[in-house]
């Protein structure tokens, strides 16, 4: 499937501040699940600084904003060839073993309520088949958590999504990642972008999910927010331990004062843009 992306990220700051440091990690991932045919990450009026690829296989660049600053925007504009591999990740190269990610964050630390899903869903469930319980997690959480916008808050954890019985992709994601450690089962934040129509539910085009270690497989994304795993609609940006160290953007402000953020994302297929132009 042929994908555009058109993603603008806005920051305004009361009062300006003296200077603005970002890391972005807004590349897609270079992997046989996609190709990138053309993609530009702008930043307008700042200083490119040094970009280098992590240990977890993201490209990771940083840029300065000399103040005063009042307002800054990123914008991502791309064409993206997908596969689809079953959800499977395959031919990225990174250094980071399954294991560290077995350590679990503030966000997605288990509590006891999380421990009782996790074990009552892969009940009766083989210890050895890690792919079957890494199904019946993702189909636990998506029951268990009901996708509602609005309910949740960027500092959300897994515990009080769970606890409040709502949440977004990014809570689905720290769920899974919260009972997969409980298994011990190595788990993983992802980041993207997701062609989804209203019939499919609608949910953002930005977008987040689990990877979780599968013995013989690799790396297996499980997005509970839909219930599937990632295929052709999906564009894989980047991951990390939880939303906060996988998050498109990173910030340090010189200054105090209020922050505002607005962001707009629109993910297409390219042949509907295409024709839409042409009319």
């Amino acid at each position: 499937m042929r994908l555009t992306v058109s993603h603008e990220t806005t920051y305004r700051f009361d009062p300006p501040m003296r200077g603005v440091v970002q890391s972005l990690r807004m590349t897609p991932s270079v992997c046989e699940n996609q190709q990138v045919l053309a993609w530009a990450v702008a930043a307008e009026g700042a200083e490119r600084g040094a970009g280098f690829r992590d240990g977890a296989g993201d490209w990771v660049e940083t840029i300065t904003h000399i103040g005063p600053v009042d307002a800054l925007s990123v914008s991502v504009t791309g064409e993206v060839e997908t596969i689809d591999t079953g959800g499977v990740l395959k031919g990225h190269r990174e250094r980071m073993p399954p294991a560290a990610y077995l350590e679990p964050t503030r966000a997605t630390a288990p509590d006891r309520a999380l421990e009782t899903l996790a074990r009552d869903t892969v009940a009766g469930i083989d210890v050895g088949d890690v792919l079957a319980r890494a199904h019946a997690l993702c189909d636990g959480i998506e029951a268990a958590i009901r996708y509602t916008p609005g309910q949740t808050e960027h500092g959300t954890t897994a515990a009080e999504a769970l606890a409040l019985g709502h949440g977004v992709c990014q809570d689905h994601a720290h769920a899974m990642i919260a009972c997969a450690s409980v298994l011990d089962i190595p788990a993983r934040y992802v980041t993207g972008y997701l062609f989804a129509s209203e019939e499919a539910g609608g949910h953002e085009a930005s977008h987040a999910w689990a990877e979780l270690f599968v013995p013989d497989l690799g790396w297996v994304g499980f997005d509970a927010s839909n219930g599937v795993c990632p295929d052709g609609r999906y564009i894989r940006i980047g991951s990390g331990a939880d939303a906060q160290e996988a998050a498109p953007i990173r910030g340090i402000a010189q200054g105090a004062g209020t922050e505002a953020l607005e962001a707009r994302v629109q993910v297409d297929r390219a042949a509907q843009s295409q024709s839409q132009s042409q009319a």
